[in-house]
């Protein structure tokens, strides 16, 4: 846990760098990439900036880390390439933004955006590089986006789906951010790299509005983990069901990941209310994360080092 100086009450956020089996020795990089990923969307916050500004810049810090699996870090498809998957929603007005399957961007989050701010809702393929290029967004070469990591896991990996515990090991390990303006609005935001080796082509939860991400004036969620499951059950939209109905988003983890239990599924989420209340749940392995709330200037951050010391109410790091 840390103490930041200096007062920023009127405002909330929390991140996530994914749910799943984070190895012990990727933690500190897991919790420190979440921690100033934070520290970008708060300094948004504290300047007056909107709930979608922080989402966008918090989102940002964690494409740019190869630690996670987005962006940069980007796990790649059987094919050796990257395809990239993001989301963004605006609470005070439902906008929604998303693009799948997008490659040579560097931030896929920003073209989320760039959509959630015209009369479209979702891009997909070159027509989201097409889009993208089009309004700006600068354009690298496919293997710019292949982190030395990735290319190592990929070299590694081959015949990997056949290992028990693979999926487990790996699978989800998405990010995100949520946020709470000084006006009282709230953002979300996802991005994903995918899962390993998928098919190319293949879509998880991260770019759809209601599974991967959900927000409204009540709530915002961003979730991480498998993705086929977690469509099912339209998992974000549910949480910010729940967090409407209780006194406590503290207290609507277990009936949320029953939910999710109910299909298969494995994952986490963070939340936060109207209130700037926030919590983290998650029924898989580790997550990563981190929380600043609005009544509080402690920021708490997980995982632990040793992996026992983020309860999964996100109130103990």
């Amino acid at each position: 846990m840390a103490t930041r100086s200096g007062k920023s009450d009127e405002v909330a956020i929390a991140v996530h760098g994914g749910a799943y089996a984070i190895p012990e020795s990727s933690r500190d990089a897991h919790r420190e990439g979440c921690l100033a990923a934070l520290e970008a969307g708060l300094e948004v916050l504290e300047r007056g900036g909107s709930a979608v500004d922080a989402v966008e810049a918090a989102v940002i810090v964690l494409e740019d880390d190869e630690a996670f699996d987005a962006g940069y870090g980007s796990h790649l498809t059987a094919a050796g390439g990257v395809e990239m998957d993001a989301a963004l929603m605006d609470g005070s007005t439902g906008r929604i933004g998303s693009v799948a399957c997008l490659s040579r961007v560097r931030n896929p989050i920003t073209v989320a955006r760039l959509v959630m701010e015209s009369d479209l809702s979702m891009l997909v393929g070159d027509g989201a590089l097409q889009y993208a290029a089009s309004h700006g967004v600068p354009l690298c070469a496919p293997g710019d986006m292949i982190s030395p990591g990735e290319r190592q896991r990929f070299a590694q990996d081959a015949g990997a789906g056949a290992r028990d515990g693979w999926q487990e090991q790996y699978f989800g390990d998405t990010v995100g951010a949520v946020a709470l303006d000084r006006a009282g609005n709230l953002a979300a935001g996802t991005s994903t790299g995918g899962t390993p080796l998928k098919v190319p082509g293949r879509v998880g939860d991260s770019p759809i509005i209601g599974a991967g991400l959900y927000a409204d004036r009540r709530a915002a969620v961003s979730v991480s983990g498998n993705g086929e499951r977690i469509a099912q059950v339209v998992w974000a939209k549910h949480v910010v069901d729940l967090a409407g109905a209780e006194s406590s988003v503290s207290e609507l983890g277990e009936a949320a990941l029953q939910t999710l239990r109910v299909v298969g599924g494995r994952g986490g989420f963070i939340v936060l209310d109207a209130q700037g209340r926030g919590a983290v749940h998650w029924n898989s392995g580790e997550m990563a994360f981190a929380l600043k709330e609005r009544d509080s200037d402690a920021v708490l951050g997980g995982p632990s080092p040793s992996g026992s010391g983020a309860r999964r109410d996100g109130r103990e790091a």
